[in-house]
């Protein structure tokens, strides 16, 4: 009669045998602090949303290592563009991406393209808000457009960067509607949304998440959203109201549109493992109550895409920047 082997004695007799084993790999994994390169200044978009991915990793451990944020806004964002270009095989470093993806090697030269890094995931895109002081008249973009025609090129827009996304909607806006403005660049859409309450400008194209603090302390107001649908957001923001308050720039007869990517990029050289543990990582970042009041605060669209589905999405939008830039007078000489 045979006898039962318990697991250590059987794995015995098969080396004794010369039996093979399979040997079982761990999916990879981070063994080191993973950067998260911000390529734009503190208290933005883009900073706000690397440091709520860097809170719910850290809070939720989902993840062995630590994160850090490391903001590199120079050159437009080329500094940070240019780390990770130059980071070939690094699976700890990671880029979070925003119009300047396109808009900084279009108008600067930087020898910089997305098709120098690897992409990961979309995890949202961004909505672009028409701002001004609470304390000024304008009731609707309309009495804004006629206020700006008549100031003749003196009115102020703030906007994060030059050449940047900020500076192409304000020259859309002047194309539309005929007005001119001064356009004052500062270094991130946190600094930007200061200048707005202080009236250091007239108004801002800045994004929800940007200014959502200051419009719920009653120091600013949303006029116009430059997207084809009202936001779906329902919750009160700032007294009775929420998101879909604010109606379309279009139905105000400011015909502009523009949404912004929010997505992530890794080092050029890495291996599809590597990627897909980073996509993996960002869903269950997804999950979240905490990534989930950021979507419902900043009124993200929250189109979330990997693969080449995201890549053919990029690809689109960097010929479209191009266009944009073109129409603008942005593009670099060569």
């Amino acid at each position: 009669m045979l006898k039962s082997l318990n697991t250590g004695a059987l794995g015995a007799a098969l080396l004794l045998c010369g039996a093979p084993f399979t040997t079982v790999h761990a999916a990879w994994e981070p063994t080191r602090t993973v950067e998260i390169i911000v390529p734009a200044g503190p208290g933005g978009g883009a900073d706000q949303m690397a440091r709520t991915v860097q809170g719910i990793v850290s809070k939720h451990h989902l993840m062995k290592q630590p994160m850090v944020v490391i903001n590199k806004s120079g050159g437009a964002g080329g500094e940070g563009f240019l780390d990770v270009k130059g980071s070939k095989g690094n699976p700890h470093k990671l880029v979070i991406t925003l119009s300047n993806l396109f808009t900084t090697p279009l108008a600067t030269g930087i020898p910089f393209s997305y098709k120098d890094l690897t992409p990961v995931a979309m995890l949202a895109l961004d909505e672009f808000i028409l701002w001004v002081n609470a304390d000024k008249p304008y009731k609707t973009a309309k009495d804004y457009v006629d206020a700006a025609k008549a100031a003749n090129g003196t009115f102020k827009m703030g906007g994060t960067g030059s050449k940047q996304e900020d500076q192409i909607i304000t020259v859309a806006i002047e194309k539309q509607t005929g007005a001119k403005f001064t356009y004052i660049p500062y270094k991130g859409g946190g600094a930007v949304a200061v200048q707005l309450v202080g009236n250091h400008v007239d108004s801002t194209v800045n994004n929800p998440i940007e200014a959502v603090a200051h419009w719920r302390a009653g120091k600013v107001k949303p006029l116009c959203v430059f997207d084809s649908k009202k936001l779906d957001y329902h919750d009160k923001i700032a007294g009775d109201r929420a998101w879909d308050s604010v109606p379309t720039c279009k139905s105000a007869g400011l015909d502009v549109e523009y949404l912004m990517l929010r997505g992530f990029f890794m080092a050029p050289g890495v291996t599809d493992e590597q990627v897909n543990f980073y996509v993996d990582l960002f869903k269950k970042v997804r999950e979240t109550p905490e990534w989930k009041k950021l979507m419902s605060d900043g009124a993200f669209n929250q189109t979330f895409m990997t693969g080449k589905d995201f890549l053919n999405w990029v690809s689109k939008e960097e010929k479209r920047h191009e266009d944009l830039m073109k129409a603008a007078g942005f593009l670099a000489a060569k």
